[in-house]
């Protein structure tokens, strides 16, 4: 089967320098620029900002 290109797979890294990184899919229709969410961090075990990485 295809990939389907409209729900990449994106990778959110944390923006407290920890590297730590989440992976998820977005709609590219909805969301064309660069995705940012509120995940928690383990490593600084708190919530922090995620942002996509190309």
């Amino acid at each position: 089967m295809a990939r389907n290109e409209l729900r990449p797979v994106v990778k959110l890294r944390s923006t407290a320098g920890t590297g730590h990184t989440y992976v998820t899919r977005k709609n590219r229709r909805n969301d064309p620029d660069r995705l940012t969410l509120r995940k928690y961090d383990p490593v600084v075990r708190r919530h922090v900002l995620y942002r996509e990485e190309r």
